[in-house]
């Protein structure tokens, strides 16, 4: 038993963390239960599920027994996240809002809270380990390669690494349903959420369209002819297929190779001339990417890893990509993959992994396609 040391579980109305706090119960902990409020700009709207969430959090903490409180982390949030996200977007990048709410909202102002509340240590329901190796601690992924999370958690310090706990990372996903299940959570079938954390399943470019000014601009193909007009670069991202407004237009042997049926991606945004380059086909190579160079960068590992060889994910749900990893003159993290990666997208990060261990990574600055960029 764990003699009744006190652990703080993050719970989001989710099954994840329904059966971590289960788990940790069974385990001999005094668990309490927090419920994170993080966003409420428009918390009455068809697509907020706060309210939903902690009536089903409320339900699950009844049922296993445990209190739960609700705290409001959304000024902290709107600060420390939102702003960023706006400041990404309108330079250009694609920001993943998720990795920095885990690194100052969940793992920061929540592990700040849980602490003040006498708490041992944290719990998420997230899937992911930690390991202690000498008093070092190691971010391993979760044994279920579906739902492994390490991703999004990689800019985890050392010290948040000490004091977290993540009960189901070694489960698989079916495992956790068949839990909560067996011992009645209200929430066991409840599907898992999707988009990012304060947006929900909203229209993306309708709420962003709120606090990112138009500036529409030409669509070009690769050489160089107009084709269409875009609503403003924010608005798009490298690899984007869907919402271009151009899937009509077909150019019969326009596309080297591509044929007049290939559907149309976004390749490249100049900011500068506020044009958005098209390319047809999912394999062309304006989407290929030999290399990238990464900055910000953040390592949960004890020490900045040494160059050499390791793998790399530069989106989630991404299969490793063996790579080589060294620094430049700058700092910045150069990392020369084996096979071209595709759409590798300035904003995302770039994850760095020696087998099952995360080591951190950073946010990709730059990349070279295997193609040159238009002039």
């Amino acid at each position: 038993m764990a003699n009744n040391k006190r652990v703080v579980v993050g719970l989001s109305g989710g099954v994840d963390s329904a059966v971590s706090a289960y788990l940790l119960k069974q385990q001999g902990y005094d668990v309490v239960g927090i419920f994170m409020k993080n966003w409420e700009d428009d918390d009455d709207s068809e697509y907020c599920s706060s309210n939903i969430d902690f009536v089903d959090a409320a339900a699950v903490a009844d049922v296993i027994g445990i209190e739960i409180e609700h705290v409001n982390f959304a000024a902290e949030y709107k600060d420390r996240v939102f702003a960023e996200f706006l400041r990404e977007y309108q330079g250009g990048r694609t920001p993943n809002p998720d990795i920095l709410c885990n690194a100052e909202i969940k793992f920061k102002a929540f592990l700040d809270h849980a602490m003040r509340l006498g708490a041992e240590k944290i719990a998420t329901g997230h899937y992911c380990r930690v390991r202690d190796v000498g008093g070092e601690f190691q971010l391993l992924k979760g044994l279920d390669p579906s739902k492994d999370q390490s991703y999004f958690l990689h800019r985890l310090n050392q010290a948040q690494l000490s004091k977290t706990l993540f009960p189901v990372g070694e489960l698989h996903k079916t495992e956790v349903r068949r839990i909560a299940d067996e011992i009645g959570l209200p929430n066991a079938k409840k599907k898992d959420s999707t988009g990012i954390c304060f947006i929900g399943e909203r229209p993306f470019r309708e709420f962003l369209n709120r606090y990112i000014a138009n500036e529409p601009g030409p669509i070009k193909d690769e050489r160089g002819r107009k084709i269409g007009t875009h609503v403003g670069l924010s608005f798009y991202t490298l690899g984007q297929r869907q919402g271009l407004g151009i899937g009509g237009l077909k150019e019969k042997g326009a596309q080297r190779g591509g044929g007049e049926h290939q559907p149309w991606f976004v390749a490249r945004k100049d900011m500068a001339t506020n044009t958005l380059y098209v390319v047809q086909g999912h394999d062309h190579a304006w989407l290929l990417y030999g290399s990238l160079h990464a900055d910000d960068l953040s390592w949960c590992a004890p020490h900045q890893p040494a160059p050499g060889r390791y793998a790399a994910k530069t989106r989630y749900r991404q299969a490793d990509a063996p790579c080589d990893l060294s620094y430049n003159d700058e700092g910045e993290l150069v990392l020369a993959f084996d096979d071209p990666q595709w759409a590798v997208t300035p904003g995302q990060s770039a994850v760095l992994y020696d087998g099952e261990v995360c080591m951190g990574g950073g946010v990709i600055a730059s990349a070279a396609a295997l193609s040159a960029t238009p002039a």
